[in-house]
């Protein structure tokens, strides 16, 4: 392993022909995808990383400008592809990573057959046209809350965006994740993630995307998932699960994972089937 994968945790599991790369979203980190790897081993090639900033990876390697844009995440995932020598790949990602595969993807659209974006917004805060979820003050409350005590603020947090209580594995395991990260770089990343605005970027994609979301999801409008498919250059196709949380991966596995399996399987028709 190289510089880059050993920065970023990189496994390679399987040794099959296609190559399927998974991206966690934020608080959590490679482990999030514990439910799925098994079903993709023995067909697929498969490819695990953690984000710079989760809690895995060495904070003193957490650059606070690199990663106060999709940018940065976007260059990281090049750079594993090229590290990796992989020519093609099917990219899945969660939220964060959704859209640092949809800015990869404009970079370089050769790296990636496809796009399957799992809970992902281009936006989380409203406009007078556009409804991302959030008012612009209700994430800074959330930033507030989250300098003053990010220990009960997780308490709070966690529950809601896995849609569960604190009894839940889904929840105490998301809880672990978000707790194992630097209270800062958490800070930094919630910023980024909540007050982006990638909107204009879309028209720009052009690897067809597969939009996968829950129908109940506190942080995301089931309105976002059809923005995207309206506004996205390429071929997109959208399927919403009967699935709650923002974490459908981890807290409803069984639901979830043979939708990611199909999608994984399948791509997008002329009649827009998958």
């Amino acid at each position: 392993m190289g510089i880059v994968g050993e920065a970023h945790k990189v496994r390679v599991l399987g040794a099959g022909e296609k190559t399927i790369v998974l991206g966690h979203g934020f608080g959590t980190d490679q482990s999030v995808w514990k439910h799925l790897v098994p079903y993709l081993v023995n067909e697929y090639r498969v490819v695990l990383y953690d984000n710079m900033g989760a809690g895995s990876t060495n904070p003193e390697y957490f650059d606070f400008d690199r990663y106060s844009s999709l940018e940065g995440y976007a260059y990281d995932l090049i750079a594993i592809l090229e590290e990796l020598q992989i020519n093609c790949c099917v990219y899945l990602g969660h939220s964060l990573s959704s859209m640092t595969g949809v800015v990869a993807s404009i970079f370089r659209p050769d790296l990636f057959s496809k796009l399957i974006l799992v809970s992902a917004s281009p936006r989380f805060i409203n406009t007078d046209d556009y409804y991302g979820g959030f008012e612009s003050e209700e994430i800074e409350q959330l930033c507030q809350a989250m300098e003053s005590n990010y220990k009960a603020w997780i308490s709070g947090f966690a529950p809601l965006v896995v849609s569960g209580d604190m009894d839940s594995v889904a929840v105490q395991e998301f809880s672990r994740t978000l707790f194992n990260m630097r209270p800062d770089i958490a800070l930094s990343v919630f910023r980024t993630v909540f007050t982006f605005d990638l909107r204009h970027f879309l028209s720009r994609v052009t690897v067809p995307c597969h939009i996968i979301q829950s129908s109940m999801d506190m942080s995301l409008p089931v309105s976002v998932s059809e923005y995207l498919h309206r506004n996205l250059g390429g071929k997109s196709i959208v399927e919403i699960m009967s699935t709650e949380g923002h974490l459908p991966h981890l807290s409803a596995p069984e639901a979830t994972i043979p939708v990611l399996l199909r999608h994984i399987a399948h791509d997008i028709t002329a009649d827009g089937d998958a």
